[in-house]
């Protein structure tokens, strides 16, 4: 068992952090899904005699090290958090950061419920273009919620109570973190869902799955008494397709009684579908989800 705050001696992969602590558990094992790492970071100062609210982001491995990333590129996450904890605009707060699973992502985090609503033929179809044959994101929630989750409670000095527990992701990330705390409204208490990737899939023609998940949302969003959810979106690269997919989610939670105390859609002009971009604007959901 790890003791609060503290975990096993570093190696080559567990990505370099300008503050606080990477602790690396390495491969989880899971029943639901396949074994990945999990990188829990750790604010200065953590220590066992104090609690922390807990963020768990997706693609961990993209949030803390741009040499060890694919495309050179991080969330910057250490950095952000820091930032805003030392200016005294956050309480402490550790980030666990689920890795992707690689060819297995988009599998992890299409949301599954919306999908199967979808008529038979589409979905085969869809299997067949993405060459994978079922989806696993309920299952990613299950290893999210009752493996990882209890393991991080019982080994960590956490708050566990839903309202300082956050999940936050982006593109398909996004789409899962959605999904998460309109599965799970129980555990999660606010959803970041950055550039989110309302279609679904690339190809543009005829796609249901955009209806889907709105109608999903109508009819699954948590109550706004007790829930906080952010979304945002640039206007370059592959963000430029989201801005009339988020005016129906947009009008969605209008319906459903959230207001700008629970709920921001941000638009960011010029923003591309990148680490960069979410880098630079990490702070507003940081400080929407978590501040006072």
């Amino acid at each position: 068992m790890l003791a609060a705050c503290t975990g096993p001696a570093a190696n080559a992969q567990i990505p370099t952090v300008s503050a606080g602590e990477i602790v690396r558990l390495e491969n989880f094992h899971s029943e639901f899904v396949t074994a990945r790492h999990v990188d829990v970071w750790l604010p200065e100062g953590c220590n066992e005699h104090n609690s922390y609210t807990v963020l768990y982001m997706h693609d961990g491995q993209m949030l803390f090290d741009s040499t060890i990333t694919w495309n050179q590129q991080e969330w910057g996450v250490d950095e952000a958090a820091t930032r805003l904890i030392e200016e005294n605009k956050l309480q402490p707060f550790i980030v666990v950061g689920i890795h992707n699973s690689g060819e297995g992502r988009h599998a992890d985090y299409l949301p599954q419920k919306p999908f199967e609503s979808l008529p038979e033929d589409f979905q085969q179809e869809y299997f067949i273009q993405a060459n994978y044959n079922s989806l696993q994101s309920d299952n990613y929630l299950h290893f999210l919620v009752e493996e990882l989750k209890p393991y991080i409670d019982k080994n960590f000095s956490t708050k566990p109570e839903r309202e300082n527990t956050f999940v936050a992701g982006s593109s398909m990330g996004g789409l899962i973190s959605i999904y998460a705390i309109c599965e799970h409204p129980d555990v999660f208490g606010g959803a970041a869902c950055i550039s989110t990737h309302w279609p679904g899939i690339r190809d543009q023609q005829e796609n249901p799955l955009p209806g889907a998940f709105m109608e999903y949302l109508n009819l699954n969003l948590p109550s706004p008494d007790d829930h906080k959810i952010y979304f945002d979106y640039g206007t370059e690269t592959l963000d430029a397709l989201y801005e009339p997919y988020q005016k129906q989610a947009d009008v969605i939670m209008r319906e459903n009684g959230y207001t700008d105390q629970n709920w921001m859609t941000r638009k960011f002009e010029g923003a591309s579908h990148s680490e960069n971009a979410w880098r630079a604007r990490l702070h507003t959901p940081l400080l929407f989800l978590m501040g006072d």
